[in-house]
């Protein structure tokens, strides 16, 4: 049970450095005591086809503590697929922030995106937030390269995650965040703040 003034946090969990950052950013600088971390996975219906275990086999596993240790996940199982891929991952996820934060309590949510395009995996996002009801919602940003280039209004992605959808749309405070480097901080966005700069 969640004790009165505490919060629920959800963070986007992916397979990718940004979503690690966006877990690092979270329990650095946003979990404070009494909150809960909910780490909610959006399963792709295409990801048979890439499977998360081929992002992992080129990171090595050092073991670190902490937030760090989310970008040295576990090689994936052989075993049962891509559910056993997943369940590596989340659970690597976890144990992340239990070494980081022992007394923090954590939950794992996997749910299902209908399409593989990012409008529809926003819409997924949004809908738990929502059912939930989250009061901070922390997402991974990636600014693309051509967005980069030519300044383009949409922003930045996440794999194909439309993260200004999220932002613009989400009932909660939701921040994108994007980490600049190992000890570079972190670059945030949310609907009152474009790209605040936040040392790590």
């Amino acid at each position: 049970m969640i004790m009165e003034g505490a919060r629920k946090v959800m963070v986007v969990a992916d397979p990718t450095r940004e979503s690690a950052g966006a877990l690092q950013y979270a329990l650095s600088h946003a979990i404070v005591d009494n909150d809960t971390l909910v780490l909610l996975h959006v399963e792709n219906p295409n990801a048979w086809r890439n499977p998360f275990g081929a992002l992992f086999r080129k990171q090595p596993s050092t073991g670190a503590g902490g937030a760090a240790a989310s970008n040295s996940l576990p090689p994936a199982s052989a075993e049962g697929g891509g559910g056993g891929v997943e369940v590596d991952f989340l659970d690597a996820m976890k144990q992340a922030c239990g070494a980081a934060q022992p007394k923090l309590k954590v939950s794992v949510v996997v749910a299902r995106a209908e399409m593989a395009d990012g409008k529809d995996k926003a819409s997924v996002i949004l809908g738990q937030s929502a059912a939930l009801k989250i009061d901070l919602l922390i997402v991974g940003h990636k600014r693309s390269l051509s967005n980069a280039i030519l300044g383009s209004r949409r922003g930045g992605s996440l794999r194909g995650l439309d993260t200004d959808h999220i932002i613009t749309n989400s009932k909660c405070t939701c921040v994108a965040v994007q980490k600049k480097g190992q000890h570079g901080g972190y670059l945030l966005t949310s609907k009152t703040h474009k790209n605040f700069w936040l040392l790590a």
